[in-house]
């Protein structure tokens, strides 16, 4: 959202904009609960300033994102019809989060691929 409000900064110079445009992203619980804000406490400054941001961050946010990323990497596998630089983008987006050392990522990246790559390797 960031990089769009900085390229459009007519089109996003007000809040509730910006709050309207990150808010479209919102799934499950969380869009739940703007619904409910926008339908209950529509004065609610969640929805027309970046306390946005703040409510939902506090709400809704990953508690332990070293160990999400950890798990993701862990259960991640590249799919069949996945091009190998996709995958490697979604791979380098879990193993930066996670801290770990070059050897461990070797090894989680050569488990994530399928047979026919490891083949050739």
């Amino acid at each position: 959202c960031l990089n769009l409000f900085q390229a459009k900064p007519v089109t996003f110079q007000l809040d509730n904009a910006r709050v309207a445009f990150a808010a479209s992203y919102l799934q499950g619980i969380a869009f739940d609960h703007y619904t409910a804000l926008l339908r209950f406490e529509p004065q609610s400054p969640a929805l027309s300033n970046w306390h946005f941001v703040n409510e939902f961050s506090t709400k809704f946010r990953v508690f332990d994102t070293v160990a999400e990323a950890e798990d993701n990497l862990f259960n991640l596998r590249m799919r069949s019809e996945e091009r190998f630089m996709t995958f490697i983008v979604r791979f380098e987006k879990e193993a930066y989060e996670t801290g770990w050392n070059y050897n461990a990522l070797r090894y989680a990246l050569r488990r994530a691929l399928p047979q026919r790559i490891k083949d050739v390797l």
